[in-house]
């Protein structure tokens, strides 16, 4: 009978040999047995089981980024070493090639196999191929992913980390512009007025070299655009139409003086806009009560209205958000909204010249839309403070230079484990040895304080057999005399006794106190010291 671990195995004649007998089993672990014939038990052996390691795959070149330049030949050297503990049986090389850009990128894998340098299975190995960037069907700008695999005579696949080669492609610009692409910097009707000025001033440039008809097309589709473009920020201050929308004077005081003043226009809210007031008509103004703006501070209140109402209608009136007029119908500020209106303004100026061909006179006031709107963008930018802790201020009027750490060091965790529950067994079990090493009978219960150990003394051997397994012989043949009431070898006590030391926990350091000093130099010269 195979007596393998805890399992119990009937062992088989050999044929031919009525003395011989035999047993197959394949195991995955280590593991103790020995044999057993009729009421004899053999010692304990051990088999130790060495499980066998994946294949190691080790790139020295090339890197893990690599870029082929413009006028380098189109080859990638690879140098790779391999080791397996027992044999290594197959390798080989998959690249897989990127070709094209966006969504349109097609992808191939191409495998090469690389086992012709392993014949005779080595235990290492080193491979040099080369990657062929033309023969895999690259061309400028595509990419080559690779890596190797490895297998050793049990079939264990190891795989290599992914490298990336890239041929550079020197007909695609670098743009600094991109950078900026994915920041939206401000809101997307603030954009526009630039190129309107751009394509005034290329139609200016080639105004000499274009027919008369073809300019004046060109114009009138700058002129709608720029339409368009004011009729987009009067929604921003409630305008549903383009009817309020008046004029502005001239920045330009040539032009002033050449052209008959025009009166400014409902729209208009910029001071320096109505460049000749006209006092008289001001004076002679007459206020009535339906005219369209306030009087509710010289007036008395209205029709069925009492004196507190309307009071708190006055006071209620900045707060209230009327759709039905221009003026009131958004929550713009004040100082914003006089420059949006004043930015309409210029936008009518220069549609009408636009319309009417007049492009070098259009310029002026597109430019000062631009202006107005970069104010206008720069006005309402909010700054957000960063949120996150603050530490508060350091008092190091009290803390600086008094080498206080209280606080600085870094966190302990200390935490009391118990004591194994092997450790009374195992105590016990040397307090038995050391009695049977001494002169005297055995103590009771000997026996039996030697076979409670076996089991942890049994696995210790198991994991190590070398250091534990004669250990282990010995405490069977010390229980078995004991049991039959037979002297005991007390040559096999040191070992045994070794073996159960080495299994109990390293206890912790405690301290010890220093011998004094003996002789009177000594003493002398550490109370010098003192």
């Amino acid at each position: 009978m195979l007596e393998l671990g805890t399992r119990k195995l009937p062992l088989r004649p050999v044929p031919g040999d009525s003395l011989a007998f035999g047993y197959e089993e394949v195991l995955s672990a280590s593991a103790l047995y020995r044999l057993r014939l009729g009421g004899q038990v053999s010692d304990d052996y051990s088999i130790e089981v060495v499980p066998d390691q994946a294949p190691v795959i080790r790139l020295i070149q090339p890197k893990a980024y690599t870029l082929v330049e413009f006028g380098q030949p189109p080859r990638v050297a690879i140098e790779a070493q391999l080791k397996d503990d027992y044999g290594l049986s197959r390798a080989r090389l998959v690249a897989t090639v990127a070709q094209g850009q966006g969504e349109a990128v097609k992808f191939t894998e191409v495998i090469t196999e690389l086992s012709t340098g392993l014949s005779g299975q080595p235990t290492t190995a080193t491979l040099r191929p080369v990657l062929n960037l033309r023969a895999l069907g690259l061309s400028y700008g595509d990419e080559v992913y690779f890596y190797l695999q490895a297998w050793d005579n049990r079939q264990q696949l190891t795989r290599s980390d992914t490298y990336l080669v890239q041929w550079e492609d020197t007909t695609v610009q670098n743009s600094t512009l991109d950078a900026s692409l994915g920041v939206n910097t401000a809101p997307a009707y603030f954009r526009s007025q630039r190129q309107i000025i751009i394509d005034t001033e290329k139609l200016l440039a080639e105004q000499s070299r274009l027919p008369a008809a073809t300019v004046q097309e060109r114009a009138n589709s700058i002129g709608v655009d720029q339409k368009l473009l004011r009729m987009r920020y009067g929604k921003f201050l409630g305008e549903e139409t383009d009817e309020s929308i008046g004029g502005a004077t001239r920045p330009d005081e040539q032009d002033q003086a050449t052209k008959p003043v025009d009166p400014p226009g409902m729209g208009s809210v910029v001071a320096e806009d109505h460049t000749t007031p006209e006092p008289a008509a001001a004076a002679a103004e007459e206020h009535h009560e339906n005219d369209g703006h306030d009087h509710s501070a010289g007036l008395p209140a209205g029709t069925g209205q009492s004196a507190a109402e309307a009071r708190t209608a006055e006071l209620m009136e900045p707060y209230m958000h009327r759709h039905d007029d221009s003026e009131t119908a958004d929550f713009l500020e004040p100082a914003v909204k006089a420059k949006l209106q004043a930015v309409l303004a210029q936008m009518w100026e220069s549609e009408l010249r636009l319309r009417t061909g007049q492009l070098r006179e259009a310029l002026p006031f597109e430019y000062r839309a631009l202006r107005l709107l970069k104010e206008v963008q720069q006005q309402t930018r909010a700054y957000v403070k960063k949120a996150g802790f603050t530490p508060p201020p350091m008092p190091e009027a009290t803390t600086r230079l008094t080498g206080d750490l209280t606080g600085a060091a870094a966190p302990r965790r200390q935490r009391q484990l118990d004591a194994p529950p092997q450790q009374p067994t195992l105590r016990a079990a040397l307090t038995v040895v050391r009695q049977l090493r001494a002169a005297g009978p055995p103590p009771a219960g000997a026996a039996a304080a030697l076979e409670q150990v076996g089991p942890e003394l049994s696995r210790a051997a198991l994991q190590t057999p070398g250091r534990y397994l004669a250990a282990l012989r010995n405490l069977r043949e010390v229980a078995a005399a004991l049991r039959a009431r037979q002297p005991v070898d007390k040559t096999r006590l040191p070992s045994l006794e070794r073996a159960l030391t080495n299994l109990l926990p390293v206890p912790a350091p405690a301290p010890t106190a220093r011998p004094a000093p003996n002789n009177q130099l000594t003493r002398r010269y550490f109370n010098l010291l003192n």
